[in-house]
């Protein structure tokens, strides 16, 4: 299921404003890949551009392109809607939809995607996504109460499994624990884990700490003053990063010297 993707020369644009320059990378399948930085640098945009959200925004554009398993998910026949089928996202905060049950909130994006499900399929469905988010076993009893009634670490996980009910290839998390306790934070933790055997995880984490634990590969991002374009710094194994990185300002970062 899981895909491999592949960045090449990748520039974005918010209107006017050039906000990343010049990124090429490749993201390992079935691994977990980490981008890490100082706040303002880009990791976020270009986690982003990866299922085409940052289009939402009027006047963003990208120049350069971006390849799932060689397709170019920038052609002009490529339809986004297909694109973040494909590449799920889980946000920073925990955004179940507050008016919806719990399993409501499961299916929403497959709803959304119009398949027609009996209720066999829909039940197997939850329980399976609810699984595969380590959530089932909390609340396989009470799936028609709201979400909105869980804890925040048990609200980002329902946001897990309504992005793998769509049986996506990639997932994106945009720091997925920035809003949690240490406890919820490890939970979600383990879960990144196991989802990699199945999909392609890429992760924005502030916290270098969680980056060295959970990821295979990280990127680090920089820019050289205020206002000017974020970029890929450099990309290698997550402990040559962490132990031995080849250019001085991501010693300089991952040291504590700045950020």
């Amino acid at each position: 299921m899981s895909k491999r993707i592949d960045v090449k020369n990748l520039d974005i644009f918010y209107g006017a404003f050039h906000a990343v320059k010049s990124v090429s990378m490749t993201i390992e399948p079935r691994s977990v890949t980490a981008f890490i930085g100082p706040s303002g640098c880009g990791k976020s945009t270009v986690l982003r551009t990866l299922n085409r959200m940052h289009e939402v925004i009027p006047g963003a554009y990208v120049t350069g392109e971006v390849l799932m398993d060689e397709k170019n998910l920038y052609a002009k026949d490529t339809d986004p809607v297909d694109v973040r089928r494909q590449v799920g996202m889980v946000f920073q905060r925990p955004n179940p939809f507050p008016t919806m049950s719990i399993r409501e909130n499961v299916l929403a994006g497959v709803r959304l995607n119009s398949s027609k499900l009996s209720k066999s399929a829909s039940d197997e469905l939850v329980e399976q996504s609810l699984q595969g988010a380590n959530l089932w076993s909390e609340v396989k009893d009470r799936l028609d109460r709201p979400g909105s009634g869980l804890s925040g670490g048990q609200q980002q996980r329902l946001c897990i499994a309504r992005a793998i009910a769509v049986q996506p290839e990639v997932i994106l998390m945009d720091e997925p624990c920035s809003a949690l306790d240490p406890i919820s934070t490890l939970a979600i933790e383990d879960l990144i884990n196991e989802l990699k055997s199945e999909y392609t995880v890429v992760i924005v984490t502030h916290n270098m700490q969680q980056a060295a634990r959970v990821s295979d590969r990280t990127g680090f991002f920089n820019l050289e003053a205020t206002g000017m374009p974020g970029e890929l710094v450099e990309m290698d194994e997550t402990a040559k990063i962490f132990s031995n990185p080849s250019k001085p300002a991501t010693e300089d970062y991952i040291s504590g010297r700045f950020g």
